[in-house]
This record gives structure tokens, C-alpha cells and sequence, in this order.
């Protein structure tokens, strides 16, 4: 029977499934800094750091651009439940798991909610999404950027567009994919958006980057409380409903990130460290740089993948560059070859949900881990663990794929 009082030793993994990923070691170290008090001068100035370095990387001029204590659902809800009041009308294109969770969570904050849905595999056109605004009259659309469940992206240019010449806000769920592909929140018209730590930002779970615009302060500025035990002297509540929770109020959160520093909650030191490492990590390659190597490292895998033998699932044209969904073949047991490459090589690959369930694997290569050996590590383990349960593989192919990839980039430079 395992001891709880042994010391905490976890074998090393390489995680290359859909995140959590291994974090940097820059990042771990920025999290043993020393601890601060939250109205320490160094500490509020170090707050205004990640607020600067995270505007970059959301590439917005919005003020309001701030961390949520919690993993990416805390800044998920934080966005929704702000910007919900009951019987507000919300659209959600589903393409995906994480489609569901907007549409439940707008449920939970009592939203009058429409779907619609397309199959796994497959994104929206602009014109779908706009004919279903156009129908539904939403106050609010939130959508997923790139749906781990499936490895698609969503294209979001024109959005944004659609819903300003609809009158409505437009909320983004970028969990997966800031820092690892373009998110271009102002040229793109994203009114709020929210993403994690725990992909291609290279850090632990535990904090969730937002942002949002002036016409998401209007919104919110009508639903504006503040504790008793700590309201100014003066202040005039607003005159919207309530918003239903605390933690997550967006006003009151604005005012312990403003010049005010009217004390909201204790925010989480050692993950605000990490926040602004990751941010400034992301930043030093260069976002063009960063998104490019996700780009290599995904055509790579994918040759690998595909010279092996395998299928490669969904909609080519629209896959994320950091999550790759492959076919598991007829006959192979799929958890035997996961539980293979975890047990035996060290290695972490995903399952997938829903309708997908024990159809794909889903290989991540973001952040610190989207680098040459670990796809090449990933590929040749995979071979093996495939050849052990008796698919035909020939030894060597999807390696060598991958290296003429990174061969002929190299080449190319």
C-alpha cells in the first residue's frame, strides 16, 4: 500500500498528448522565486508586467488584459459568467467536446442558449455561422479556437465582423492555442477571450490569461458590485443584475488589477510568476518564430504518421499545429499501445471523447515539448508499440519521414 508520508518522487514523463505538457524549466524556476505580499511595490509592478507582456501576446492595446487564479476554466467562466445575465440570448457552433462546456456553462448562468453543430472532424464556415446569428439574434457568441477533442481550429477571421454587424459580443475560448498559433484578438475584433497556461504557453495548470475590450466594460460595468466589507465611500452599484459569483467577477476583478488594488482575492504568487515567465518566453522567440515551429513540428509528425502507415483524422486543411488526431488501425487495441508507450518508453499520448472515444489518439506538440527529438522520440516509440501488437510498420519509415522534414527546413535556412 503506497505511504502518503513518502516524499513526492513521480517518474519523469514526456507528455506528448493534448496538454498538460511538460512545463519549461524556465518556468519552474520563475515558481520557486520567493513569495511576496500582494500589495508588496515589487509584486504589483510584477502584476503589471504579465499585463504588458500578455497584451503582446494576445496581440490587442486592450488595458483590461489580466490573470485569472485557476486553471483555463476559471478564465472561461469569468468571461461568461461577467458577461451573462439570465435570459440573455447565446450562441455556440459546436464542433467539438469543449463546444458542450460553453453551451453548459451558459446554461448555468441561464442563458437563453442556441447550438449549432457540425460533425467532429469538420470547423464552421463564416457563412453558417453568420446565417445561425442572423436567425438567433444572440447577445453573445462563444466559440472554441482550436477543440483539442477533434485537433480542429477554427477559423476566426471574419467573426468578429459578423458579430459587430449583428450587435453582438464575441467571446473565445483560446485554451489551446495561445502561443502556438496566430491570435490576433484586435485585427480580428474579439471582444473577450480567455487560454491556459498548460499548452503552448509551456507552464503548469493553475492560471488563465484574458482579455477584453471597452465593449465588454460597458457590459459588465452595468452588473458592477463590490463587498461590503471592503465598498469606497460613494459607491453607486449598478443598475444590471447581479453577477452570480464572486470569484469570478469580472468589475471587481478590474479593480484589484487597476492603480486601486481593491483587494479582491490573494492572488496566486508563484502562478503569476509562471504567467509572466511564459509570456515572456513566448515573446523572446518571436510569436512568428513560435508559431512556425509549431507549423514544422506538425507537418514532421504528420509525415511520420503517415509513412507508417496510419490515417490521420479530420479536416487536413483546418488541423491545429500543435495536436494531431490519428486513426487508430482496425484490430489494434488502442489503450494497449497507450499503455505501452506511458509504461514502457515513458511516453503520454490522448484518447479522445464523445463520439471519438477509442477511434483516435490525439500526439501534442506544443510549447516546450514541439521540438525535433521529442517528435522523433514520439514516432519511434509508436512504431514499436504498433509492431509489438502486430501491425505492419516498416522499422524506420516514419522516423526518416520526419527527419527529411526538419532536414529540408533546415536546408531552406
Amino acid at each position: 500500500m503506497p505511504d502518503p508520508y513518502e516524499e513526492l518522487n513521480p517518474a519523469p514523463r514526456l507528455l506528448m498528448g493534448p496538454g498538460p505538457i511538460n512545463a519549461d524549466p524556465r518556468v519552474l524556476r520563475a515558481m520557486s522565486m520567493p513569495l511576496l505580499g500582494q500589495f508588496d511595490p515589487q509584486f504589483t509592478r510584477y502584476m503589471n508586467d504579465v499585463m504588458a507582456l500578455l497584451r503582446d501576446l494576445y496581440q490587442t492595446r486592450n488595458h483590461w488584459t489580466l490573470l485569472v487564479n485557476g486553471t483555463a476554466r476559471a478564465g472561461i467562466e469569468a468571461c461568461l459568467v461577467s458577461l451573462i445575465a439570465p435570459g440573455d440570448r447565446v450562441l455556440v457552433p459546436i464542433f467539438g467536446r469543449f463546444g458542450h462546456l460553453l453551451a453548459e456553462i451558459a446554461r448555468r448562468c441561464r442563458a437563453e442558449v442556441q447550438t449549432i453543430e457540425t460533425e467532429w472532424g469538420q470547423v464552421f464556415p463564416p457563412e453558417q455561422i453568420e446565417d445561425a446569428v442572423r436567425r438567433h439574434r444572440p447577445a453573445l457568441v462563444a466559440v472554441v479556437h482550436g477543440d483539442t477533442s477533434t485537433t480542429m481550429a477554427q477559423p476566426l477571421a471574419e467573426i468578429g465582423a459578423i458579430c459587430r454587424r449583428h450587435d453582438a459580443l464575441l467571446y473565445v475560448d483560446a485554451t489551446a492555442t495561445l502561443g502556438g498559433m496566430d491570435v490576433s484578438v484586435d485585427s480580428w475584433q474579439i471582444d473577450a477571450i480567455s487560454a491556459g497556461l498548460q499548452k503552448c504557453l509551456s507552464g503548469p495548470p493553475g492560471s488563465a490569461p484574458i482579455t477584453f475590450n471597452e465593449r465588454v466594460v460597458a457590459t459588465v460595468a452595468r452588473r458592477k458590485h463590490v463587498e461590503a466589507g471592503i465598498q469606497p465611500d460613494g459607491f453607486v452599484p449598478g443598475n444590471g443584475p447581479i453577477i452570480q459569483s464572486n470569484y469570478f467577477d469580472l468589475p471587481m476583478l478590474m479593480d484589484y488589477w487597476s492603480p486601486a488594488r481593491l483587494n479582491h482575492h490573494t492572488e496566486a504568487t508563484s502562478m503569476l510568476y509562471a504567467a509572466r515567465e511564459c509570456a515572456r518566453i513566448v515573446l523572446h522567440e518571436g510569436l512568428s518564430a513560435c508559431f512556425a515551429r509549431h507549423q514544422l513540428a506538425s507537418a514532421a509528425l504528420t509525415a511520420g504518421l503517415t509513412a507508417m502507415g496510419l490515417s490521420l483524422f479530420g479536416d487536413q486543411d483546418h488541423k491545429m499545429p500543435n495536436v494531431t488526431g490519428v486513426q487508430i488501425p482496425q484490430g489494434v487495441d488502442g489503450e494497449a499501445v497507450r499503455r505501452s508507450l506511458l509504461e514502457d518508453f515513458g511516453i503520454e499520448i490522448g484518447t479522445s471523447f464523445g463520439p471519438l472515444r477509442g477511434r483516435i489518439w490525439r500526439i501534442g506538440t506544443m510549447g516546450y515539448n514541439c521540438r525535433k527529438q521529442n517528435v522523433l522520440v514520439c514516432l519511434a516509440a509508436l512504431e514499436a508499440a504498433l509492431r509489438q501488437r502486430g501491425f505492419a510498420a516498416k522499422s524506420g519509415a516514419a522516423v526518416d519521414a520526419a527527419l527529411a522534414v526538419y532536414q529540408r527546413a533546415e536546408q531552406s535556412h
